[in-house]
């Protein structure tokens, strides 16, 4: 075990943690580091004639850090040397340990995107919740978030990201991508998700988000299909979707008061929307392509479970 520098040890004698600090303390605890290392072994490189490998657990928390606080890969070089809690989350010691360059913590980024092990790391935490009781299966509340991609064609092959494209949300136009998530009807945890580009009705993935053992669905007025509610129904089981008018008229009272008092449940599908692109800053994709912005989306609703439920994580620790 490395021994801790003199400025090391100041910095942890300070007397006022940050946000940032507090931040990373929380989320040291509550994810199950053991169960997602596990996931990523097989696939990580091992000791040989060649370059050392460095520590899979390092390279996992430094890719953490990377979507908490959307960095790039060499920004992420950068801030590992600039910010002592971020070292310290990430266990490097400067001046003793080694600081991954941007090409490692890439490297390892395409490992998780090539072996698709994002995905299995979001199944990953579903397990982990589901054994401490915060993931329920009763309801599905369903809905969709567009994530801007550039519309500059300022780049090497002159052309636009061509799996992204445009969309139209009430009077304003939208390019980039989608992603549809159905999430638990008390906490809000994603518990699926499909990535597709914008132009991609929110109503045809729908099936993709259940997990088939809901007794109630929730979902904006993108989702009204009546041959699925009367299959729904028929099945004994809740459509709780919105209602509109039709042709034209305004609302009735009822349909008003039935809207309201759903719309209570499923708003809780905006809670991993605010989580992933307004606290963590991913309002916009990074890569070009579906695959790798498909990736980080996992990653993302993975550790957003986590967050929306650490509090409760940490009361059952203590």
């Amino acid at each position: 075990m490395s021994q801790p520098t003199f400025a090391a040890l100041a910095y942890a004698n300070k007397k006022k943690k940050t946000r940032r600090e507090v931040f990373l303390e929380e989320m040291e605890q509550v994810v199950p580091w053991a169960q997602l290392l596990k996931v990523i072994k097989r696939y990580y490189p091992k000791a040989g004639n060649g370059r050392p490998p460095l520590g899979l657990e390092k390279m996992l928390r430094i890719y953490f850090l990377q979507q908490w606080f959307n960095l790039s890969d060499p920004s992420m070089e950068e801030t590992l040397y600039d910010s002592e809690s971020m070292r310290r989350f990430a266990g490097i010691e400067l001046g003793q340990d080694e600081v991954p360059d941007e090409t490692t913590i890439l490297n390892f980024r395409h490992l998780l995107e090539r072996q698709g092990l994002t995905k299995k790391l979001f199944a990953k935490v579903q397990e982990h919740l589901q054994q401490q009781g915060l993931s329920l299966r009763s309801g599905t509340i369903v809905d969709a978030t567009i994530i801007t991609a550039p519309r500059s064609t300022k780049n090497a092959s002159r052309k636009h990201d061509p799996e992204m494209s445009s969309t139209r949300k009430g009077t304003d136009w939208f390019f980039g991508m989608k992603l549809h998530v159905g999430t638990d009807s008390k906490y809000g945890l994603a518990h699926s998700a499909v990535v597709t580009t914008a132009r991609v009705h929110d109503s045809r993935v729908m099936e993709e988000l259940l997990h088939g053992d809901e007794q109630a669905i929730y979902g904006d007025r993108a989702y009204i299909n009546e041959a699925k509610q009367k299959a729904f129904d028929a099945s004994g089981r809740q459509w709780r979707v919105q209602r509109r008018s039709k042709r034209g008229a305004p609302l009735n009272h009822r349909d008003r008061q039935w809207n309201r008092r759903h719309s209570k449940v499923r708003a809780k599908v905006e809670h991993i929307f605010n989580v992933i692109k307004r606290l963590w800053g991913h309002s916009k994709v990074r890569y070009r392509g579906l695959a790798k912005n498909e990736a980080q989306c996992f990653s993302l609703l993975a550790l957003a479970n986590l967050y929306l439920v650490r509090r409760k994580l940490l009361l059952l620790r203590a």
